[in-house]
């Protein structure tokens, strides 16, 4: 079994890595930049855990009209990054419109080339009350549009082994599989040091705190 990983360099797409190293005897790791603040230290992180795991297989892409488009503050740089609040239920700031079905289409379309047979996205759905493509029901209808837009004999299954975790419950799965936590990179504005008050930080940040393990990042705040 071959399976494609996108492997933004995030911690959960690096436990993904890892469940998936584990499940499939061969990954083939995917990176999209698209214009986000951070996106060289984001490249930094997936080649550093695709060091790690020996992917010799490695897909590296743009989609940069999704800066052009804009509507997000990772990609505009005129809206701001929302200070983290993680008892809203208001989609927040940071939410790229529509991403993780592009991600998904490039995912697509590489593993019916090299004949992949899965595809590992690290979607969480303890981030779904601010991110609408990271609830399982639209993995589950973009699963659908794979089955319908690809080759009759094409056989790719969409999988989503962190989804129900909460972030506390991904660090210890992190944890148990040797997952190089300490090469991820999360924060959605620095590129040295994390800036500890942003969504992304903050989610990680209480990850940790509540698996009872220290961050191996360097923050600039730790709230």
């Amino acid at each position: 079994m071959l399976g494609v990983v996108l492997t933004s360099g995030g911690m959960d797409s690096c436990v993904t890595t890892a469940i998936a190293a584990r499940e499939c005897q061969k990954i083939a790791l995917l990176h999209v930049s698209y214009g986000q603040r951070t996106q060289a230290r984001e490249l930094k992180a997936f080649n550093d855990i695709a060091d790690f795991y020996q992917v010799e297989q490695r897909l590296v892409t743009n989609i940069a009209h999704l800066a052009q488009i804009g509507g997000s503050s990772l990609t505009d740089r005129t809206i701001e990054i929302s200070p983290a609040n993680l008892e809203t239920t208001e989609i927040p700031t940071s939410y790229v419109p529509f991403r993780n079905a592009h991600l998904l289409a490039i995912a697509t379309s590489w593993a019916e080339v090299i004949s992949a047979g899965r595809i590992y996205i690290g979607a969480v759905a303890e981030d779904s009350s601010g991110y609408p493509d990271c609830r399982p029901e639209f993995y589950q209808a973009f699963q659908q549009a794979i089955s319908v837009g690809t080759k009759p004999e094409t056989q790719i299954e969409i999988i989503t082994p962190v989804i129900a975790l909460r972030k506390s419950e991904i660090v210890q799965r992190g944890l148990a599989l040797g997952a190089p936590l300490q090469l991820s990179w999360s924060c959605y504005q620095g590129e040295s040091l994390a800036c500890g008050v942003c969504d992304s930080c903050a989610l990680r940040l209480r990850g940790f705190r509540e698996a009872g393990v220290r961050d191996p990042l360097p923050y600039a705040i730790e709230i």
